[in-house]
Parts: C-alpha cells; structure tokens; sequence
C-alpha cells in the first residue's frame, strides 16, 4: 500500500489524532506562556533570582522527554496527565528566558517617564515595560511551540493523545506492510502542524507589535 492509500485509508483516525495533538500542544503551551511570563516578571529585577529561573527551566529541559514522562507514570497515571505535566514544563525555558531578556532590556528612560506622570508600579509594568519587552516573549513561544511539537509524540509512550501514537505503533510493527506509513504519516503531520503553528505565530506578531519595534 502507498503512503498516499494509507493515509487515504487512516484519515478519519489520522485528523483525530492531529487535532489531539495540536490541542495539546496548544494548551501547555497556553500554560507555560502564562507561568513563564509571572516567573520573568517575578524574577527580572534580581541577577539572583533570574538566573536560578533560567537555570532551574534549563535543568528540567535535560530531562529526557521518556524518561520525564516514565518518572511521572506511576504518581499521576497514564493518558492526558503525564503529557500535560511534561509539556509544560519543557515549554518554560524559552518563555522564561526571553521574558527576563526581554523586561531587562525596556529603556528605563521609559519607565521613569512613566513613573514621573504618576504611573504605579503596576500600570508600569503592563502598559509600558510588558508591551515592550513582548516581541521577545513571542520569540520565545515560538521557539517552545516548535520544540513542543516534537516532545508531545512521546506522549504515547502513556498512552497520551496525538500523532505519536502513529510514530510508536509503526516502530512496534517495524517489518509489516504499513509500518513506514504509519511513522512517516505521524511525522509528517507534526512538521505540518508545526509550519501552521509558526505562521499563526507569525501573524500575531505582524498584528500585535508596532512596526517600530518589529525586530
């Protein structure tokens, strides 16, 4: 059978476990946005205490991804709770990283402005240094959303939804007629999910940051 028959055969299968993944992907990713971004702002001010934040982030990405997900089988089960748990931890270092770069790098010309026209601390914080310091903040969601992409078919290994399960059934049943479809389709959906997540990337940006600062 041709890839082209396979895939023709699985697609009913095959745009289920595409969403899945894709849906997965999507809500870690909503989740390590949201925490990496209160761990930069939370640490940007401190030499300290960034670097235990991007040093802590980073020790966790060492972690190989099967063996993470081993780790957290036997305390939280098989299925969606290991994949979420993994996923966003290893979407924090890039978010994290950037956030801190990013708030480090506002002029403070511009926040004193600020603060001179009797702007609080927190105003400062979300209407000026926030909005600046964005753009490398959505470099880093990019970068973790691609990174992501590829961890999440590990997933199967717990019985966790997406497109590895195709990868890990083809590797299960290497010799047999449809093996090579089978991890080739799975990979390929990947690559195109995350060409499509990119664009959308892409998009946010060209919508959301000034042309003035667009790097």
């Amino acid at each position: 059978m041709s890839f082209w028959e396979y895939v023709g055969n699985r697609h009913a299968q095959l745009l289920t476990d595409t969403y899945q993944h894709a849906s997965a992907v999507f809500q870690c990713m909503v989740i390590a946005t949201v925490l990496g971004v209160v761990l930069g702002v939370l640490t940007y001010r401190s030499d300290w205490a960034g670097s235990l934040a991007t040093t802590t982030t980073a020790t966790i990405l060492t972690i190989p991804s099967l063996a993470l997900i081993g780790l957290l089988i036997p305390v939280v089960g098989l299925g969606v709770a290991p994949t979420v748990i993994a996923l966003t931890l290893y979407g924090l270092l890039p978010i994290v990283r950037n956030a801190i770069v990013g708030l480090r790098g506002v002029d403070p010309a511009l926040v004193d402005a600020a603060k001179g026209i009797g702007m609080s601390r927190a105003a400062r914080l979300f209407r000026v240094e926030l909005p600046l310091a964005w753009p490398p903040i959505l470099t880093g969601i990019r970068v973790a959303t691609q990174m992501l992409m590829g961890i999440a078919a590990i997933a199967a290994y717990a019985s966790g939804p997406g497109l590895g399960n195709e990868i890990f059934r083809g590797i299960a049943s290497l010799g047999s007629a449809n093996a090579l479809n089978q991890v080739l389709s799975g990979t390929v959906g990947i690559v195109i999910l995350a060409l499509l997540f990119d664009a959308v990337y892409v998009l946010i940006g060209r919508l959301t940051i000034p042309r003035g600062i667009r790097a």
